[in-house]
């Protein structure tokens, strides 16, 4: 595993409050770097460099972090607050680890492959979850997960968490028989059908003509 990680810039602040708004004018985005036995700092980001890193890396990409340039520290996002329209990033959170300590993350899953119930029956690949929470340590912590959909041959055949590839040096948290993907099978509406010697409402029945009722006497003059 490659020992390279992304950095980022940072700088010391002391702007907080609805005066950060300037600072995102500015093209800067307010973070605040926190770890456990850590005081909390309030830093700037460049908002570019922010959003080109987390185009290119995971979630739980590591991070050398410089805080007014000194030595780096390494961190991961811990939380991104984004913009309800644009939703361009207006605050992060960078959680500061320790290389020798396992952390709890959550870990994307990623289907791979083609399912026979789905291409040939016609059935809908159902995700019923889509991460699971491992525990490892910060330079182990995978970005995401692959599992085939190959084995759902049918709409009994099930995905379950004991079936997905995780490496050794990670621990999965989730319960193993917890269900991942499976196949429904499609939607058929049958029409409504007519028993023989029924007649639907609003039809005539066989031989029957249209009009008055016959009463079966000859009508009367008069």
């Amino acid at each position: 595993m490659s020992t390279a990680r992304p950095t980022l810039e940072a700088v010391h602040r002391d702007v907080t409050g609805k005066a950060v708004g300037r600072l995102r004018r500015e093209g800067l985005l307010p973070a605040v770097v926190f770890g456990n036995g850590l005081e909390s700092d309030s830093v700037t980001l460049n908002m570019h460099d922010f959003e080109q890193l987390r185009r290119a890396s995971g979630p739980n990409t590591l991070i050398d972090l410089k805080v007014d340039g000194r030595k780096a520290r390494p961190v991961l996002v811990h939380g991104v607050q984004h913009h309800p329209v644009h939703r361009g990033p207006l605050h992060v959170d960078l959680f500061v680890v320790r290389m020798t300590e396992e952390l709890i993350v959550d870990v994307p899953l990623v289907p791979v492959g083609e399912s026979v119930a789905v291409e040939q029956a016609s059935g809908t690949l159902i995700h019923v979850i889509e991460s699971v929470k491992v525990k490892a340590l910060p330079d182990r912590l995978p970005q995401s997960i692959e599992y085939s959909i190959e084995p759902l041959v049918d709409f009994d055949a099930a995905i379950h968490v004991s079936d997905l590839p995780i490496p050794d040096d990670v621990t999965l948290l989730n319960d193993a028989d917890e269900v991942v993907a499976r196949v429904l099978p499609p939607r058929i509406e049958h029409e409504p059908v007519v028993a023989e010697g029924e007649v639907a409402e609003g039809e005539a029945a066989p031989g029957a003509e249209t009009g008055a009722e016959p009463s079966g006497e000859e009508p009367t003059e008069g």
